[in-house]
């Protein structure tokens, strides 16, 4: 990772609603969340929570895909393992001692069965 690609990363998490969003995205898991969903979740308006979500887009740490007329947001895990890595990589001696994170399988959003 490119230091002006860290410096936009954790740019765009210097903010405590952009954090929140993040990491309830982080705990989501590669399914991620419909905007209305965590608009919702974590009490902020729509319009409002749309600003973030582009800060986070344009950083690089969430994707963005459309189902129907959703727009579903996840975590994007190889950039949030780059910049822990980008973050690290001096710490131990040149030896890796940052742990990369392998998102668990995602839980079913309700009403939905976890296939087989």
């Amino acid at each position: 990772m490119k230091t002006e690609d860290a410096v936009t990363a954790l740019g765009a998490i210097a903010h405590d609603h952009r954090l929140a969003v993040y990491r309830l995205l982080v705990r989501r898991g590669p399914a991620g969340l419909p905007a209305g969903e965590i608009a919702s979740r974590l009490e902020l308006p729509p319009s409002s929570l749309t600003f973030h979500l582009q800060q986070l887009l344009r950083a690089g740490l969430v994707t963005q895909r459309r189902l129907g007329r959703q727009l579903i947001y996840a975590a994007d895990y190889a950039a949030m393992n780059g910049l822990v890595a980008y973050l690290t990589e001096n710490c131990c001696g040149a030896a890796a001692c940052a742990p990369a994170c392998q998102p668990a399988a995602a839980k079913p959003a309700r009403g939905q069965r976890r296939s087989a």
